[in-house]
């Protein structure tokens, strides 16, 4: 499997893949997955992929050379649109020559694409291009995408992304995504590719591999899991059974009824009569000790 995330900022653009293809126990695939596609000055594209790894392979083969009826190709379109067109084109030929094949022995046409970059004449933009070859663009209301094993990483994007974030906030964010990915999928692996695209540049502005030694991410590792924790133990136990005058905090209040579905016993499992007590914690226990 794998985790990709790019983002769309007022900035510029920002890139984060891992490597990882196989997590089997005897076998740990490792294949790089965010490419460039770049002419100084005039253009600088990024394609990230997640899915079948021979799939993914032959399309930024095929992208690269692909020209269109018009005499378009990713080397000379337009805007990021046309380009983004021709990526989805090279998406259906593929399918269109391998589909069939790998449909007979079972496997699945899987790819899934992150595309962003720029054209020079328009601003950042970014794609998400689906295996049918079509695809959506991030807006202000959706500043980023992510294929792969999404969900670890996705609620501090959440939080903290927003058009208005700096390059730096978001390639932090982007890590500390990441580093919340790995640490709950170990078919998401290092190392991992990250490339900051700073708006207007029409090249490359920042790039680095990350791998285990790496001293910022590892900061980050230890510094967020920390952070976390401390966090964690600063937020009230919750409180039950309490009249809301009682305390702050209030999980169920004494007025409150709530009660869970219960499942009747059958007539022969002997059931005693019992008067079942109100639950309470330690905190409510506590409250109670001071009225």
């Amino acid at each position: 499997m794998t985790y990709c995330v790019g983002m769309r900022l007022n900035a510029g653009l920002v890139f984060l893949s891992d490597s990882r293809t196989n997590a089997g126990v005897d076998q740990v695939g490792t294949f790089r997955k965010l490419s460039v596609f770049e002419i100084p000055g005039d253009r600088m594209m990024v394609m990230m992929t997640a899915g079948n790894l021979s799939i993914s392979q032959s399309i930024r083969q095929m992208v690269s050379e692909l020209k269109t009826d018009a005499g378009h190709s990713i080397w000379n379109a337009p805007n990021m649109y046309e380009a983004a067109r021709i990526l989805g084109e090279a998406v259906r030929q593929v399918h269109q020559r391998d589909a069939e094949a790998l449909s007979s022995f079972g496997i699945e046409f899987n790819v899934s694409i992150i595309f962003g970059g720029q054209i020079k004449g328009e601003r950042c933009r970014l794609f998400q291009i689906y295996s049918a070859g079509n695809f959506i663009e991030s807006h202000d209301e959706n500043t980023y995408f992510q294929i792969g094993e999404a969900k670890y990483g996705k609620p501090i994007i959440d939080r903290v992304v927003s058009p208005a974030t700096s390059l730096d906030d978001a390639a932090k964010c982007a890590l500390i995504s990441m580093d919340s990915t790995l640490r709950s999928n170990v078919s998401v692996g290092l190392p991992l590719d990250m490339l900051v695209y700073e708006a207007d540049k029409l090249a490359v502005t920042h790039f680095v591999t990350i791998d285990e030694r790496n001293e910022y991410f590892q900061m980050i590792r230890s510094t967020w899991g920390h952070q976390l924790k401390s966090v964690f133990e600063g937020l009230d136990a919750p409180v039950w059974n309490a009249a809301p005058e009682t305390a702050g905090n209030v999980l169920h209040s004494a007025n409150t009824s709530s009660k869970p579905v219960r499942v009747a016993p059958p007539g022969s499992v002997a059931v005693p009569k019992v008067t079942r007590a109100p639950l309470q914690t330690l905190s409510q226990q506590f409250y109670d000790g001071q009225q």
